[in-house]
């Protein structure tokens, strides 16, 4: 139970309800005690003996002990509740923050459908052991405690019965318990496979109906729902089995109080009411253990459900800030932008090697040399897996160099403030994410303090705001989930509008056009040169994945990759002349004969 130990620390801010349940919950099982001996006043003196007095005045007791417990019980409830239920909310929180915090090299190991298991059933599991933990695992041990003193001070003659029977209880708990442990890890797991197929259909669901492929997924769904059931049931049958053996065993122990008490009370050694008080105390210390039992096997299921929270929540992010890493850039050092200072936005890769799962695998990139000065536009060309995306995504430090550095205004990424440098270097990815909410607040996601006009602007500049004044609503009008109201090419121009709105001193287009006709395409590249040469502000650096070479013709410089390596660099007119992949490319989009046009 390390894991699930080691999650208490989100129990310390209701530290105060956590300690009034189980408190509350010591005085109801104190005052349930009780009862079994006021049950054996009334028969062995009220009844015994026909006075009245005594059946009225103990069962009046009785009445005012069991409202007593009753209450104490109700507040155990709620505080317990109130416990557990802030655990859960705190725990899920961080569990968020975490994967926020983790970098792409680490949301690589965790599958989306793993994540939202954690997120979900996984916290759950171990907020309800929470409940179960200020509740039922103190009124277990306790009951199961003093029903065992309470029975031996009532029938001494009785309790060498306790040494058959917990030991045989406890022998079935200890094998079911080593038998379900490892089910219910495994549940966890089967669980994780049946989300993930459920979330690739549900984000695949125009793939699937375009292919006919509704039929094949129901099959992987069906396989995937069967595999879970098997195992669960399996699981809960485990689980199931031992329970008819504790009550057959209990049911042992009440026949055996009956017939070796029956012949104490014959023999004048032991008075009825002490057999009836006894066999409550026997109920009680049986049935408790085997209440333990029961909590121990949800706690081994919550624990598994922990120790899958624990792997997200001690991971350490591939990606995060040194010690002293730098607040501002010391380029520009009076340009504050609030992050600290503005970049001027040189970027360097120097003898850049990158893989990613480390220097045991395969590099995607190979010595890369490259620099764009502000006011260029860049333009990176090459065949699919040539490294165009990986090259792009180490600007940003989305992930760390094996060999090399990568550089910003001079300063190495590594050594800069990630929320200073990502507030300077953005990107818009070939597959726009867009937000739940208008139109309006997904432009101005990465600056929400846009005005109306500015958010206007940046519209204007990708030919995005008269798709977008023709919805009824206008900028107000709803974006439906993943923008699914939304053609291909509105959601790219939103996601390179939201892009410009930041005011990057490095913007980044990760192909971020492809879904886009040619005209608009022509028109949204003038707007860059535009933003690029600053129009009398200052020079920004653009850099630019495409897969159409006629809207990189005019780039300031153009590298093309091939292998995880710059095969060549320049302009267009000189790698016309001079290298045979780039004149390949241009010929087999532009047609042969093109160049002497162009």
């Amino acid at each position: 139970m390390r894991s699930l130990r080691g999650l208490l620390r989100f129990l310390r801010p209701y530290r105060r309800w956590a300690l009034l349940a189980p408190l509350l919950m010591v005085l109801e099982v104190g005052l349930d005690l009780v009862q079994p001996r006021l049950i054996q006043r009334i028969v062995d003196v009220g009844v015994a003996q026909a006075d009245m007095a005594v059946v009225l005045h103990t069962g009046m007791a009785m009445v005012g002990v069991a409202l007593l417990a009753a209450l104490c019980g109700m507040g155990c409830t709620v505080f317990a509740v109130l416990a557990s239920e802030g655990f859960g909310a705190d725990l899920r929180q961080a569990l968020f923050s975490k994967v926020q915090s983790l970098s792409f090299a680490n949301t690589d190991q965790f599958d989306t459908g793993s994540l939202v298991t954690r997120l979900t059933n996984d916290v759950n599991q171990t907020q309800n052991s929470m409940a179960m933990l200020l509740r039922i695992m103190v009124r277990g041990p306790l009951m199961l405690v003093g029903s065992l003193v309470m029975a031996i001070l009532t029938g001494p003659h009785l309790a060498p019965l306790f040494l058959v029977l917990i030991p045989l209880v406890t022998l079935v708990i200890v094998v079911i318990i080593r038998r379900a442990f490892p089910l219910f890890r495994q549940v966890q797991d089967k669980v994780d496979g049946l989300n993930t197929v459920m979330q690739e259909n549900l984000m695949g669901v125009r793939v699937v109906k375009a292919f006919v492929r509704g039929q094949r997924e129901e099959e992987r769904f069906g396989q995937a729902n069967r595999e879970l059931m098997t195992l669960a049931v399996k699981a809960a049958r485990t689980v199931a089995v031992g329970w008819p053996l504790m009550m057959f065993i209990l049911q042992l122990g009440v026949a055996a109080v009956l017939w070796f008490g029956g012949r104490h009370v014959i023999a004048g050694t032991m008075q009825i009411g002490q057999i009836i008080a006894f066999v409550n105390y026997l109920f009680g210390t049986l049935f408790s253990l085997v209440m333990v039992s029961m909590l121990v096997m949800s706690f081994s299921r919550a624990e598994a459900s922990a120790r899958r929270i624990e792997e997200v929540l001690v991971s350490q992010p591939a990606v995060r800030n040194r010690p002293q890493a730098l607040q501002a850039l010391p380029s520009l050092p009076g340009a504050a932008t609030g992050d600290g200072a503005r970049a001027r936005g040189r970027v360097a890769l120097e003898g850049v090697t990158f893989a990613y799962d480390g220097d045991d695998h395969e590099p995607v990139l190979r010595d890369v040399d490259l620099v764009a000065e502000p006011g260029q536009r860049v333009a990176l060309l090459g065949a699919t897996g040539a490294g165009k995306s990986s090259l792009v995504h180490l600007i940003p430090r989305f992930y760390d160099v094996q060999k090399g550095r990568v550089t910003l205004d001079g300063v190495d990424v590594r050594d800069l403030d990630l929320h200073l440098l990502r507030r300077n270097v953005t990107i818009a990815l070939q597959e726009p994410i867009l937000f739940t909410g208008t139109i309006r607040d997904n432009i101005r996601y990465g600056r929400t303090e846009a005005t109306d006009a500015q958010v206007e602007e940046a519209a204007r500049l990708v030919r995005a705001h008269d798709f977008i004044a023709g919805f009824a609503a206008g900028y107000d009008t709803e974006v439906g989930q993943r923008g699914v109201n939304l053609s291909g090419g509105q959601k790219q121009r939103i996601a390179i509008a939201r892009a410009l709105l930041v005011d990057p001193a490095v913007l980044i287009l990760d192909d971020s056009t492809s879904s886009v006709d040619v005209e608009t395409e022509a028109a949204i590249q003038i707007s860059l040169a535009e933003f690029a040469a600053g129009g009398g502000s200052r020079p920004r650096t653009v850099i630019l994945i495409a897969q159409r070479i006629s809207t990189v013709l005019d780039a300031d410089q153009i590298l093309v990759l091939d292998g995880g390596r710059i095969a060549a660099a320049g302009t267009h007119e000189h790698l016309l002349a001079t290298s045979g992949i780039y004149r390949e490319i241009y010929d087999s989009q532009l047609g042969e004969g093109a160049a002497c046009h162009g």
